[in-house]
């Protein structure tokens, strides 16, 4: 896990040391173990890296790394299957100088050429100058563990892991209007039709599971998609073998996940997806030594994690630590946590997150597995609900449909059910058009905007507004995986646990194992009452049973409508308010305004927006 950054230009006189150590010292928290540099001969070319040292500590493994006299890279991420892949270039001729799975990325770009990128199982963010050829390949993992930015005009071309590393050489820090706009109203941090558009105008992301490839000569690119996950692919399988192959799945997964030259712990919420990853790790453990979880606690709080995160910890024989994120410590870390982010976030859990990493850091654990992903590919949230309920009406499974709807009773599992649904059924075509013109009717009266920023974006309304179609639960989770949803969050991971040199790692984003969870049939994700079915089959020997079938846990929440209502945080919101009026983007009456919608989820908390939106534009 590191920081990488880059600068191409047609001129010789652009790139130099001191601008490259601006772009690495912006990345230093990525990195603490030390940066490299590497300028080519001709001058066009600055490639630079901030190390955090995870898998062969040596020298050796530094980057950037020169490979075959050819190639040269700068790599964020893990490739976990290296062993593997290491072995099969070795049978075919390669021969490797370090342990580290960056020199296996170089041999087998060498051999695969972009093909290469479907071998991987792994997070990455990487950039590999091609000497012979004056061409620069770069890639993003399958849904977007690892960032990459990049800004481009004629003359230049640069790349970092964070937008800061590009604010350090003077890339503009423009603001798009029409971001803030649909955060502001519509509580959206990406754009719904184009996941590479970032707050910034100047700044574009590469969207996860595609390559981009730079050409010296013409100092342009083209960017192409490689990774495509089907939806619409359903095998019939037992249950019994369905749980079976997921749960070696799951295993081998973990297993490559827990190869590291330094101390390994997890996240551990509580929930069933966090505690099945823990409950790995013990299986494949080494060793007396114990593994070491963390979780962030609110005492008081009725939606506190401590109890059931206890449970599976003393269960698992784990050493638990535990930390207590309050309102104070939000507003002292508020400015320090949105530097990290750089773009807004829905609602302070990640601030809770941002604290269970400090904390880790402070523990000298280094690597962080996390059950991140599990809710996306399985069906976990209680939204997914209604949509399994109109599968089964579509499909005519009238008795299975009054099952679920009375096992869900049974379960006291809460979700929204009505009239509207059996429409939605009927025609989800329409349905995506009534949606999408709802979102559309909330921007243009929201009361609380000024008439000068909806004018500043007049002819872009529709901008970023997109409602999928869904006729089958497996339509609404590959929206969320590899196109909306997802994606945000493993920005916070990232930027939460990079903030503290601290590496997460995600079991459930495996791409076999993904692939193998979308050709389930629905009925096996949800089942009987219970979302994330296979999951909690393989688990249910394993776990405590309070666990295994809790149905209460729809999310991780910090009890922020407790923390909102607090004096100083009202104040502090006041002051957000102020700047936003002055930069004329909100109307001032909402000034004498007191927020009445603080919930999680956190679409509607405009208080929140407002101050996300004053540190975006500070």
């Amino acid at each position: 896990m590191c920081g990488i950054a880059g600068i191409l230009s047609s001129a010789s006189d652009v790139i130099n040391h001191q601008r490259l150590q601006k772009m690495t010292d912006a990345l230093q928290h990525r990195g603490p173990d030390g940066d490299g540099f590497w300028i080519s001969e001709h001058k066009r070319t600055g490639i630079a890296h901030r190390r955090l040292a995870i898998i062969d500590l040596s020298v050796a493994a530094a980057q950037p790394m020169h490979y075959l006299n050819r190639y040269t890279i700068t790599y964020n991420g893990e490739i976990y299957n290296y062993i593997e892949l290491k072995q099969s270039l070795q049978q075919a001729g390669y021969v490797f100088t370090n342990s580290s799975d960056t020199e296996v990325i170089l041999a087998a770009y060498d051999f695969y050429a972009e093909n290469c990128l479907a071998y991987f199982d792994g997070m990455f963010a990487f950039a590999i100058w091609d000497e012979k050829e004056q061409t620069l390949f770069c890639a993003r993992d399958r849904f977007g563990e690892k960032p990459f930015y990049y800004f481009a005009d004629k003359d230049i071309f640069c790349f970092a892991s964070e937008m800061k590393a590009l604010w350090a050489i003077g890339v503009e820090k423009n603001i798009d209007l029409k971001m803030l706009l649909n955060y502001l109203s519509l509580g959206h941090v990406q754009n719904a039709t184009d996941n590479s558009q970032t707050f910034y105008k100047s700044i574009q992301s590469l969207s996860p599971g595609h390559y981009l490839q730079f050409r010296m000569a013409n100092m342009d690119f083209t960017i192409n998609k490689y990774y495509t996950l089907n939806k619409d692919i359903c095998k019939p399988i037992k249950e019994t073998d369905a749980v079976a192959i997921f749960s070696q799945l799951l295993n081998t997964s973990v297993k490559r996940r827990l190869r590291s030259d330094v101390p390994l712990g997890c996240s551990l919420s509580g929930g069933l997806d966090s505690s099945s990853i823990a409950w790995q790790m013990q299986q494949l453990k080494k060793g007396n030594d114990k593994y070491k979880s963390f979780t962030a606690i609110f005492p008081g709080f009725e939606k506190d994690e401590a109890s059931h995160a206890t449970l599976v910890s003393k269960h698992l024989n784990f050493d638990a630590h535990t930390v207590n994120p309050t309102a104070t410590g939000l507003i002292n870390d508020f400015e320090k946590l949105f530097y990290h982010q750089e773009e807004p976030f829905p609602s302070s859990s990640i601030y809770a997150q941002y604290k269970v990493y400090e904390l880790a850091a402070k523990q000298n654990v280094r690597v962080m597995l996390d059950g991140q992903g599990a809710d996306e590919i399985l069906g976990g949230y209680h939204k997914y609900i209604h949509w399994f309920l109109q599968e089964l009406l579509t499909k005519y499974k009238w008795p299975l449909y009054a099952a679920e709807r009375e096992a869900f009773k049974k379960n006291n599992v809460s979700y929204n059910w009505g009239f509207k649904n059996f429409l939605a059924a009927a025609g989800p075509s329409h349905t995506a058009i009534i949606l999408e013109k709802r979102e559309y009717n909330k921007i243009m009266t929201a009361q609380y905007l000024t008439p000068e920023i909806l004018n500043v974006v007049r002819g872009r309304n529709w901008e970023g507004i997109h409602k999928p179609i869904v006729t089958k639960l497996n339509d609404i989770l590959h929206f969320n995986t590899v196109e909306l949803g997802l994606e945000e969050l493993l920005r916070y991971a990232d930027r939460n646990s990079m903030a503290h040199g601290v590496e997460v790692r995600l079991p459930f984003l495996n791409a076999e194992l993904v692939k193998f969870v979308f050709s389930l049939p629905s009925t096996l994700k949800i089942h009987n009452g219970f979302t994330k079915y296979v999951l909690r089959k393989a688990m249910e020997n394993n776990l405590p049973s309070a666990t295994v079938w809790r149905t209460d846990k729809v999310g991780f929440e910090a009890p922020q409508k407790q923390w909102m209502t607090e004096p100083t945080l009202i104040d502090y919101t006041h002051e957000a308010k102020k700047l936003l009026v002055k930069e004329k983007i909100l109307q001032p009456g909402v000034l004498k305004q007191v927020d009445k919608s603080i919930t999680i989820p956190n679409t509607a908390n405009h208080d929140w927006q407002f101050l996300c939106a004053a540190q975006l534009i500070k």
